[in-house]
């Protein structure tokens, strides 16, 4: 049984060995593949954040502490703008 416990060891030691020994690679990469890999970055930046816009109020209540409403505490007023509710119609 012991031998099939050497058998993962050498492949990795092996593996990792003929890494070491590849020669340089002498390759050219034109101007194009540049602006592809700019592409790439600046599309998934763009579609991270329309994410986090698309989920933002879900996320924005993960970070904010519950507090009682001034209803259910019995304080009178609140610094909150009024709503549509509370303006007259023909404002």
């Amino acid at each position: 049984m012991m031998q099939r416990e050497r058998v993962p060891v050498f492949r990795a030691i092996a593996a990792i060995g003929l890494t070491l020994l590849a020669p340089m690679a002498e390759a050219y990469l034109d101007p194009s593949t540049g602006s592809l890999i700019l592409s790439a970055i600046i599309g998934l930046l763009a579609t991270i954040g329309l994410a986090v816009k698309t989920w933002w109020y879900k996320i924005k209540s993960l970070f904010r502490r519950s507090t009682p409403d001034a209803k259910d505490t019995g304080q009178s007023g609140s610094a909150a703008a009024p709503s549509g509710k509370d303006r007259p119609a023909g404002r």
